[in-house]
């Protein structure tokens, strides 16, 4: 005679087996949100847009101060990231959940980042991949106008993707202040920083001063050559989305 758990029982037994199934921060895009420690705030180049998207195939690109792009595994309690720069670095991991993750060395400080799904059906679609984040990597030479607008293109489709993701997975709250950009966006719409407010992270991104100053004229031209029509819609999410394929289509 075939016999069967109770049901509470067998309840039990299901989240007995997984909590003890070792999480793992695969398929989750990791967003700082705060230090713990001693450690000089200061001295951080982490930001509220900091982010590593680890994706389960092994890949992760990550902007901790600096953009990067690699392959990544787990192991022992360790991030190993291995960069296309060639270099390796280990990240500690002292505290990890499906949703949480604590870093650092065991005596801290720590720095915690909150995790959300990476459930995106392409790349293209993903604001955190690569695809959408060329404009992060630091030019090697001197660009051409047609480099320099290629740059901006890209940076105008990370935005685009950045709030369909916010719209499509139902997120009340994304911040739009601490990723670098030349943009700086309202409640209801954007404008232009003057280049004397541009951060350094923004700058970093071209060869030279000189390239970085032409790529505000060539948005600053754009936006005085042309109307941003704002769609009839109370979803600011959609809003923005509209103006930033509207920037992509006038460049």
């Amino acid at each position: 005679m075939q016999k069967y758990l109770p049901g509470f029982t067998l309840a039990w037994l299901l989240l007995f087996i997984a909590c003890r199934q070792p999480a793992n921060p695969a398929g989750r895009i990791w967003f700082y949100t705060h230090s713990t420690g001693v450690k000089d705030p200061a001295g951080s180049s982490l930001t509220p847009a900091s982010f590593i998207d680890l994706e389960k195939d092994g890949s992760y690109t990550s902007d901790l101060g600096r953009f990067d792009h690699g392959k990544w595994i787990y192991d022992k309690h360790e991030i190993h990231f291995i960069s296309y720069r060639h270099s390796q670095s280990v990240l500690p991991v002292s505290y990890l959940t499906s949703n949480e993750m604590q870093a650092g060395p065991p005596k801290g400080p720590f720095d915690n980042f909150e995790g959300t799904r990476n459930n995106f059906t392409s790349v293209a679609g993903n604001p955190f991949s690569i695809e959408n984040n060329g404009w992060r990597i630091k030019a090697a030479a001197k660009e051409t106008n047609a480099q320099i607008k290629s740059r901006l293109f890209n940076h105008f489709k990370f935005w685009e993707m950045y709030f369909t993701w916010a719209l499509n997975d139902h997120i009340e709250y994304i911040d739009v202040r601490s990723t670098p950009t030349p943009i700086k966006i309202y409640g209801n719409g954007f404008t232009l920083k003057p280049f004397n407010e541009l951060s350094e992270a923004w700058k970093s991104c071209f060869f030279d001063e000189a390239d970085c100053r032409k790529a505000n004229e060539t948005i600053e031209y754009l936006l005085n050559h042309n109307n941003i029509a704002w769609p009839h819609t109370d979803n600011k999410y959609k809003m923005f989305i509209s103006a930033f394929q509207q920037l992509q289509q006038k460049l």
